[in-house]
């Protein structure tokens, strides 16, 4: 999980960044065939483009957010547990249909000492990968595998970390016809009954229901710059506008962003990302995870485990509550 030398993948706003950068390089190499000293001039635009990167990152929109989120080169599901973990051990398949799917990953591992169970949406990292994990998309067997691993840490007084990244549950006619909607139903009940600390994290790209299925927790927690939403804005302009030219209006309207979220009682917890966003430096959004994953596990684990289950009941129940005002 070491930064890449490879050509960066520049997102639309960007471009300003990659025109400064591009115009350090060619004085500087000037610079070097004339025999010249610019070093002033060039840390005065090295200065502009650290603050140049802020700016834009401060003020993304939603739908640049979600571009943010959906970056190929974002860490994922397993390069957090590889960077957090001590030890990890991956367990595989669902009991049930004698597939194991790749696109939920899940298991067993040592968290600064602590035995945890880490499950978790898995993108691929290259084209090949994408297809073979389906794009993070879980069949109803991944749902189904991540539910025995978190009966297993319940049975086994084990904490409960999960990573959403998932544009949404795969809803192919296969995953239908073995009840895509019935697994995700089932998790969100039972994930109700658990005992242990369930820490849910959107590393990436929370979508819908496939999200959901693993997102029942004590603590909700967001990356600055993931997104949540019940929809896509590609499906919900679709649907509302039956343009998905309107994507970033719809983006603006859903409230997706992990700002919006805290604001509305849903997240407790708005995790930092590097400037530049977390695939910029991964070794550090991981250090971040895993000192909040740390704090709130001490938290959470002072708790008794009916004190968890009242707790984790109540958060849910606020959820959506209003006040009506006579006017």
């Amino acid at each position: 999980m070491t930064n890449s030398d490879r050509k960066p993948i520049l997102l639309d706003f960007e471009k300003p960044l990659a025109e400064l950068d591009a115009r350090i390089s060619q004085i500087r190499e000037l610079a070097e065939e004339n025999d010249v000293d610019v070093s002033d001039q060039i840390r005065q635009l090295e200065t502009r483009a650290v603050q140049l990167r802020q700016e834009i990152f401060a003020s993304l929109t939603p739908s640049q957010r979600l571009q943010v989120a959906r970056h190929p080169r974002r860490p994922s599901t397993l390069d957090y547990i590889q960077a957090i973990t001590d030890e990890w051990f991956e367990l595989h398949g669902d009991r049930s249909t004698g597939v194991d799917d790749l696109a939920l990953v899940g298991g067993v591992a040592r968290l600064a000492g602590r035995p945890v169970v880490i499950l978790g949406h898995q993108k691929g990292r290259d084209t090949k990968d994408n297809v073979r994990r389906n794009f993070g998309m879980a069949s109803p067997g991944g749902y189904r595998k991540a539910m025995r691993l978190m009966d297993h840490a319940n049975r086994f007084g084990m904490p409960i970390i999960t990573f959403i990244d998932t544009p949404g549950a795969y809803a192919g006619v296969e995953a239908e016809r073995l009840g895509q909607g019935e697994a995700i139903a089932y998790n969100l009940r039972e994930m109700f009954r658990l005992e242990v600390p369930i820490l849910c994290t959107v590393i990436g790209e929370g979508g819908s229901g496939g999200a959901l299925g693993i997102g029942v927790g004590d603590r909700l927690m967001m990356f600055e710059h993931s997104v949540y939403t019940v929809a896509s804005p590609e499906a919900c302009a679709s649907i509302l506008w039956r343009d998905q030219a309107k994507a970033a209006q719809a983006a603006e309207a859903l409230k997706i962003t992990a700002t919006d979220l805290k604001g509305l009682g849903i997240l407790d917890q708005i995790l930092p990302e590097p400037v530049g966003g977390a695939h910029s430096d991964p070794l550090q959004a991981a250090a971040t995870l895993k000192q909040a994953l740390l704090e709130n596990l001490a938290e959470l684990t002072r708790m008794t485990r009916q004190q968890l289950k009242d707790w984790r009941y109540q958060k849910f129940r606020k959820m959506g509550m209003f006040n009506q005002i006579a006017v």
